[in-house]
Order: C-alpha cells, then structure tokens, then sequence
C-alpha cells in the first residue's frame, strides 16, 4: 500500500485542530466528502495516516457524489484509493436532471449544488451508520465566508470545525486552520492529479458564476500582499471574539447593562 508524504507544518495543524476541537475520536465512523479536488484528497491522506498512527481506532469512508451527467467518470480517483488503502464509494444521483427542472435560469449554481450534494452526502451517511461527516473546507474558505457573510448578508458569520446537523450526526471540518496553499503544496508534492471545476455540472447549465467569493478571495489575497500577517491575525482575531462590543443588547454582559 503506497503512503503520500506530508510536511510536518500540515500534520501538525491537522493534528492540532482536531485536538482543540475533538473532531475524530474512539468509535467514531467518519463519512469524507470526495470530490477528487485537492482539499478532499489531502484530508481523505491525512485521515488513512491518522488512522494507522492514533491511539484510538476510528473507521472513515470516502464517497464521491455524482451527479448523473454523461461522460462522468471516477475510475481513476477510486483506483487512486484503492492504491493508498481508502475506503471509496460513488454515490450515483440524478441532481443533475432534477437542476434542469428546479433551478432558475441565471442563478447562482455555487449555493444550489452545494445543498443538492450535501443533502445527498446526508443521506449516504444516514444509510450506512456514520456518526459524523467530515468536509475538506480550509481556513482561506472560513475567512472568505466570514467576509461575503458581512459584504453581502450584513452578518458576522464563518465556518464551526464542528456542529450538529439537524439530521443527528456532527459535520466536521479537520482542515479547518489549514491554509490552501498547504494543500495545494500537499497535491503537488505528491504528484497527485486532483479534479477541479470541469466536473461541475453547472458548466453545462446557463447559469451566473459565483463571482462574489472570487471577488473577495482576490480582494484577500491582495491585501495579504500588503499585510503579510492578515491570515495570522484572522486566526487569532476568530479565536478572540468580543459579544458585548456589537450593537446586539442580547449578547452585552449582565453587569454592563445594569450599570448603564
């Protein structure tokens, strides 16, 4: 069984979040969404290392979605598990016929594939027993979040390393300290071929592009070259949160409001 190789930064982080977090722990069965792309490859790696070097044992199940389009194909990404010892399954959908019928013309597609593959990855976890889901989103896609939630929906909202799902089990995000270009560097060192935006199947629908997140991660990006710690300082600042200096009375502190 082949094993891919990781720089100690990347375990290190993958390590330290799921500690801080307690993502993955004694008996727990973690379904991993796979896309192929290069956040879902480096976290279903770090996942089958983690595995053979933890003190408590855990399973994990790698599943692609598919959509249901002609011409999809996921040999080469289940031969590429195969190869490194990676549980890997298709989940075969008709997302893509259901979108002609229920998705507006000129509408976003980012968001709706994104709950249509996310509800069915609820379903495959719900049939096969897992407990939680684990998703490959990375620190860059948090802040990103945080500022289209602000720029866009007037709220200060990211990404939870955790949660309940309504459904019952956790949805978790070990990659979430990891930076992207980590991964990116993960992908390339190991010469992996990774699947990137061909696949969506909203390349094939008259739709708009998500040129939000693309604006604001070029905007991030550019202010990452004048501020060379904005990441770092992103971090702590989402560790360090003040409630009771917003403009919600709900989350001021008993005593400030009293002695107001």
């Amino acid at each position: 069984m082949k094993r891919a190789r990781f720089s100690k930064k990347l375990l290190r982080v993958f390590g330290k979040s799921n500690g801080n977090y307690r993502l993955i722990g004694e008996g727990d069965r973690v379904l991993v969404g796979l896309s192929g792309g290069k956040d879902s490859l480096t976290l279903v790696h770090l996942l089958k290392n983690m595995q053979l070097h933890a003190p408590f044992d855990f399973d994990f199940h790698a599943c692609t979605i598919s959509y249901g389009m002609e011409g999809e194909n996921y040999e080469a990404l289940h031969e590429h598990c195969l190869e490194y010892g990676i549980p890997h399954s298709v989940y075969e959908t008709d997302i893509y016929e259901v979108s002609k019928e229920s998705i507006r013309e000129n509408s976003s597609f980012c968001s709706y594939f994104s709950r249509m593959r996310r509800g069915a990855l609820y379903s495959y976890a719900q049939k096969g027993g897992f407990n939680k889901i684990a998703l490959g989103h990375h620190f860059d896609d948090a802040v990103e979040s945080f500022f289209m939630n602000m720029f866009y929906n007037g709220s200060l909202r990211s990404m939870a390393p955790i949660y309940k799902a309504e459904r019952g089990f956790h949805v978790i995000r070990p990659l979430i300290e990891a930076r992207e270009s980590m991964l990116e560097a993960f992908a390339k060192e190991n010469r992996f071929h990774t699947i990137g935006d061909e696949a969506c199947p909203a390349m094939q629908v008259n739709v708009k592009m998500p040129y939000a997140r693309a604006r604001t991660k070029e905007w991030l990006a550019q202010m990452e070259l004048r501020h060379e710690k904005l990441f770092t300082m992103l971090k702590a600042s989402f560790k360090h949160i003040d409630d009771d200096t917003f403009l919600d009375p709900s989350r001021w502190k008993r005593e400030d409001i009293e002695a107001g």
